[in-house]
C-alpha cells in the first residue's frame, strides 16, 4: 500500500522538477495574437498562455505586468519583474543585456493599407518609402543596412512608434507607407481591421528566434524556466498551444547563430 500511494504522489506531482517559482513577468499587452487584454481586460495571447500553462505544469505563481516593449530590459535588469515574455526577439546586443532562455522562431512581413494601392513584396523595394515599426523592434538595424546599400540614393525613412498598433494607425492614415511587423501580428490586425489592411510580402522576412529574457546572472530563474521548456517537450497541452498559434519551436543551433556563437 505505502509504494501504490508513494507511486501515487508521484504521478501527481508537478511536471518539473525544479522547485516553483514566483514569475513575475514583464509583457507588452498591446500586441495581438502574443500578447493583448481580451474582452475581459485579462492578459491574453500566446505569451500569457504559455507562462500560464508553465505556472500550471510547475505550481509557479506567475503574474503579469504590462510593459511598453522598449521598457521590458530596463524593468527586468531593475527587477520590476524577473522574467520578460513578450515576443522579445533574441538578438546578439540583446544577449549582452538579458540572458534568453529561446522557445519560438518567426518571421516579419510588410503591410499596407490596402486603399493606397502601394504593394511592396520585399524590404528592397521600400527604398524612399516612410515605414513604421514598433520602437525597438528588431529589424530596424536592417532596414539601416538597406540604407547603406540599395537605398543609399533613396533611403528608408524608418519610423519608430510606442506600439505596434500605433504603426498600424500611421499606416491607414497615410503617415508611413508600409509597416513592418511580426507576420502573426500584421495577420491579426489584417483580420480585425476587415481587409483595410493588407499584408503585401509573400514570405517571412527576417527569420527571428524568439526568447524569454532575465536578468543578467539569474542562474535560478533561468535554469528553472529552461529546465522546464525541456520537460514540457512533447507534453500535449504545450505542443497544442503551439499549433494554436501556428508557431515552431526553435532549436539550440538556431539560437547560437542568432546570438553569433
Amino acid at each position: 500500500m505505502k509504494k501504490l500511494l508513494a507511486g501515487l504522489i508521484m504521478l501527481a506531482a508537478p511536471l518539473t522538477a525544479a522547485h516553483a517559482e514566483t514569475l513575475k513577468i514583464g509583457v507588452d499587452l498591446t500586441y495581438p495574437p502574443y500578447n493583448y487584454f481580451d474582452d475581459a481586460n485579462q492578459p491574453a495571447g500566446f505569451d500569457v498562455e504559455l507562462m500560464r500553462l508553465i505556472g500550471k505544469k510547475t505550481g509557479s505563481d506567475v503574474s503579469f505586468h504590462d510593459t511598453r516593449f522598449e521598457n521590458l530590459i530596463l524593468g527586468v535588469s531593475s527587477d520590476q519583474f524577473n522574467v520578460i515574455a513578450s515576443t522579445l526577439y533574441v538578438t546578439a546586443p540583446r544577449a549582452k543585456q538579458i540572458d534568453y532562455i529561446p522557445y519560438m522562431k518567426t518571421g516579419v512581413s510588410i503591410a499596407v493599407s490596402a486603399a493606397g494601392g502601394q504593394n511592396f513584396a520585399k524590404p528592397e523595394e521600400l527604398c524612399g518609402k516612410r515605414v513604421g515599426s514598433i520602437k525597438g523592434a528588431a529589424w530596424i538595424p536592417e532596414l539601416e543596412k538597406l540604407n547603406t546599400t540599395v537605398c543609399a540614393a533613396s533611403p528608408i525613412d524608418s519610423r519608430e512608434f510606442p506600439t505596434s498598433p500605433e504603426a498600424t494607425q500611421a499606416v491607414m492614415s497615410g503617415g508611413v507607407d508600409a509597416q513592418l511587423e511580426n507576420s502573426a501580428v500584421l495577420a491579426d490586425a489584417a483580420k480585425k481591421l476587415n481587409g483595410r489592411l493588407k499584408v503585401t510580402s509573400t514570405e517571412q522576412l527576417y527569420p527571428v528566434i524568439v526568447g524569454f529574457g532575465v536578468k543578467k546572472g539569474n542562474t535560478e530563474v533561468a535554469s528553472f524556466l529552461r529546465d522546464t521548456l525541456a520537460k514540457l517537450d512533447g507534453d500535449a497541452d504545450y505542443e497544442g498551444l503551439f499549433a494554436k498559434y501556428g508557431v515552431a519551436k526553435s532549436t539550440e543551433a538556431e539560437f547560437k547563430a542568432a546570438v553569433g556563437q
